[in-house]
């Protein structure tokens, strides 16, 4: 009895013992082999110091290469709170230097850290600053270096580009939505310490931070920074409550220039308002576009064949009727017998009505949402809205009436250049976008590209030619003779948009905008220029927002070195109007076929004597007004 109670209990430790061997076993293989590498980091840290430094942020560049966003260096100041060793004087002394109190600092000098970055009062000093800091000498104080973001054009191109906080991360614009491209990986600058947390007198590791992407965008710098003054001048000379402006390539979808005001400052975002830095306008501004839209219903027109531009005619009385509404044309007493090319030339509201009733609801909202209105167009940016449209079950004559020209439905300035890019490209809806290609900063090998993206064929290429073709006369003939410049092709369409609050459209405010594009025969460029309530003009699309486009045309002439065309559809001028010559060359002409050529509402000025004509002034094909002198230089 005894020897079998003694063997239980033999047997008992015995198992005792085989657990407490397996269970250490099964610690030190935990230990040893699957939590290795946390405990070997801990004890690392436990006798290093990491000092962080960081990387730059991609560039962003325009189409060309020029740098729009760039960054610059600075310091920040962090503290080892083991190796202060009076910490009254150096919190004293800190709190000096950096106009802040005592106690902040002493606060960071506590705390129980390896280092601690002095946030956010230390960060990003400037170089007086720094100097201060440097030449107090303290150990366990440092001032490490930080990238910060350089904007060399100041508010240029801002609600595109947005802007970083404080710890350079992306807050708004390219450097929000592309914050993961930008942002580089962080290096760092390696040291031994001993368990008092001093030095030892071992060597530095060193691990270099890798910087962010590169990001290059469609944007034109020169058609960017001309679209920037224009827009300037608009708010200096019209004082409205906003305006902005877009230009796109009509076949590719590429944004080559976008900008609203008011604008701000990336560099000191904080002193502008929540509403201003966040509205980017042509994507984020929603209103009835008014004529502009007209094109959109020219286009279904055609398309379906429910008119002829040359043989349909329309007798405009100022006004019409439909269903008890009287919808009135700009011109008082009306534009009276009108081909629908007239109607178009004279943007006249009765007849576009016309052009909507032959269409029909069906038909007239198909297009419309064929041509992108009512959803997002996708453009690689954030703010982007939809519009509204009407639903076209609740859509009765009047609806179907104010739609075809405009009034009644809301929509967004990317929509409209994307929707009339269609209309004149062949008919091709695409998708826009504005960052052309992500580039890696060491080798510039390229790793991502965007291109062109067709959404739908809207229209077919025979529409989209006559479309061209009566936008052109329009700048020739019609309201948007404004836009006119001598020896290129230009077309284009004015609007001007009544303003609705509260369900009612306000006396005397208006969106007077303008969209145009060149050349008309084969379109490269499409600007779009909307101005909201200007103020000291009579509003209308084509006295006020006309003469703007035609300044960024001019311009664009010589940056996409467009060539002049010849066209079969010729300026008519009006009698209040000053009409331009284009001076013929003259140069190894005789004096006498010098007389014939020159028109006989130009003058001439000779210099020398001779027969034979050897330089001239004006340059050939250049275009002046009439009355001018032009300068011949003979022999």
């Amino acid at each position: 009895m005894f020897q079998e109670k003694f063997k239980k209990r033999i047997f008992i430790i015995l198992i005792i013992f085989i657990i407490l061997f397996i269970s250490i076993f099964i610690k030190i293989f935990y230990i040893q082999v699957i939590n290795y590498n946390k405990i070997k980091d801990d004890s690392f840290n436990l006798w290093s110091r990491k000092l962080p430094i960081t990387p730059d942020r991609g560039l962003i560049k325009d189409r060309s290469g020029n740098i729009i966003v760039d960054n610059k260096s600075t310091l920040s100041l962090y503290v080892i709170p083991k190796q202060i060793e009076d910490k009254e004087l150096v919190s004293n002394s800190l709190s000096k230097i950096l106009n802040v109190d005592k106690d902040v600092i002493l606060k960071h000098l506590n705390k129980n850290v390896s280092i601690e970055k002095i946030h956010p009062e230390g960060r990003k000093l400037d170089i007086e600053t720094s100097s201060k800091i440097k030449n107090l000498n303290f150990k366990g104080v440092l001032l490490l270096r930080e990238s910060d973001r350089l904007y060399p054009y100041n508010s240029l191109l801002s609600h595109v580009i947005g802007f970083t906080g404080i710890d350079n991360q992306g807050l708004s614009g390219i450097e929000l939505k592309y914050n993961n491209i930008l942002t580089g990986t962080d290096g760092y600058i390696l040291n031994l310490v001993d368990g008092k947390g001093q030095n030892l007198n071992k060597p530095l590791y060193y691990t270099e931070p890798t910087n962010g992407f590169n990001i290059n965008l469609t944007i034109d710098l020169k058609l960017q920074e001309k679209i920037e003054n224009e827009l300037d001048l608009i708010m200096t000379k019209y004082n409205p409550e906003q305006a902005h402006i877009l230009a796109v390539n009509p076949n590719t979808g590429e944004i080559l220039g976008m900008s609203s005001r008011p604008n701000f400052e990336p560099a000191n975002y904080n002193n502008f308002s929540e509403e201003t830095i966040n509205r980017n306008l042509p994507l984020f501004n929603t209103y009835e576009p008014g004529s502009t839209f007209k094109i959109i219903t020219l286009a279904a027109s055609l398309e379906e064949k429910t008119i002829d531009l040359y043989n349909d005619h329309y007798y405009d009385t100022g006004h019409i009727n439909v269903e008890g509404s009287n919808i009135k044309c700009w011109k008082k007493g009306g534009h009276g017998y009108e081909t629908f090319l007239e109607v178009v030339e004279n943007s006249c509201n009765p007849g576009f009505v016309i052009m909507g009733q032959k269409l029909g609801k069906e038909r007239l909202m198909k297009y419309i949402k064929d041509f992108g209105f009512g959803e997002i167009t996708g453009i690689d940016m954030n703010g982007e809205e939809n519009g509204i449209l009407f639903d076209v079950n609740k859509m009765g004559p009047v609806e179907t009436a104010t739609t075809s020209f405009g009034q009644g439905i809301s929509v967004t300035a990317i929509q409209q250049v994307m929707a009339v890019s269609a209309a004149i490209n062949g008919g091709y809806l695409l998708k826009p976008f504005i960052v052309s290609s992500i580039e890696n900063p060491n080798t510039h090998e390229i790793i991502l590209k965007n291109n062109k993206t067709v959404k739908r064929k809207v229209i077919s290429d025979e529409t989209s030619k006559e479309v061209r073709n009566t936008l052109e006369s329009v700048v020739a003939h019609g309201t948007g003779r404004n836009a006119y410049i001598d020896g290129y092709r230009v077309g284009g369409k004015t609007g001007t948009a009544q303003k609705v609050k509260d369900g009612s459209y306000l006396s005397g405010n208006y969106i007077l905008s303008f969209i145009g594009f060149m050349p008309a025969d084969n379109p490269e460029i499409l600007i779009y220029v909307a101005i909201d309530n200007p103020k000291g003009v009579t509003q209308y699309g084509g006295t006020v927002s006309a003469p703007i486009a035609k300044n960024i045309l001019l311009s664009a002439i010589d940056i996409f070195n467009i060539k002049k065309r010849e066209s079969d559809i010729k300026r008519i001028y009006e009698v209040y109007e000053t009409q331009n010559y284009e001076v013929p060359d003259l140069i190894g002409k005789s004096l006498k076929e010098a007389k014939n050529m020159v028109y006989p509402n130009l003058q001439i000025e000779y210099v020398g004597t001779g027969e034979k004509i050897i330089n001239q002034s004006p340059s050939p094909h250049e275009f002046i007004k009439q009355n001018s002198k032009i300068k011949i230089f003979l022999e």
